[in-house]
């Protein structure tokens, strides 16, 4: 796949669909926070449940990344969301994570400043310090405002239904 700057159009998602020298993994962050988070829930016809809440505003940040062939999960916790974060998430991803002679990883996320900036930076301007995520992975922006063609959103949603929904965490170590 050819980078924008060369004149030619960004890859798009149907673009590797019969590409088997692309494998597809798709990529978000998520914050949890330790205040409670109230959902729906049963409970006795006419009672008033409680939910213990701490006061505050912490939050744990996550970065992920899912194989929709295996299924696989690549979870890495920077400090914060910004190109640089982004641009070391990416390069852990490809040291973790192998692939045979000939292919690529095709990178699908949204359009966040932070990573249309790791782009620009990896592929566009060709910097050297990005080689080797360069020579690993290519990019692929999903349309705006559309987190349904993630599949790394569906994990998100789960893990908050289904771990932080309706609980008390007493402190940020404890949610993590």
């Amino acid at each position: 796949m050819n980078s924008p700057s060369k004149g030619k159009r960004s890859p798009k998602r149907a673009d590797i669909e019969g590409d088997d020298s692309l494998v597809p993994v798709y990529q978000d962050e998520v914050h949890f926070q330790v205040q409670t988070t109230i959902t729906s829930s049963w409970c006795k016809k006419g009672s008033a449940p409680k939910v213990k809440s701490l006061h505050g505003r912490d939050e744990v940040s996550y970065s992920g990344f899912v194989r929709p062939d295996t299924g696989e999960l690549f979870v890495a916790k920077p400090d914060t969301f910004n190109y640089e974060t982004t641009t070391e998430c990416l390069r852990m991803y490809v040291e973790t994570n192998t692939l045979s002679d000939g292919k690529k990883f095709a990178l699908i996320m949204d359009n966040t400043p932070w990573r249309k900036k790791a782009i620009r930076m990896i592929e566009e301007e060709g910097n050297a310090e990005y080689a080797d995520i360069r020579e690993k992975m290519t990019f692929i922006k999903l349309p705006p405002y559309s987190p349904d063609l993630n599949p790394i959103e569906q994990v998100w949603r789960i893990t908050r239904r289904e771990n932080t929904h309706n609980v008390l965490f007493k402190n940020k170590a404890e949610l993590e």
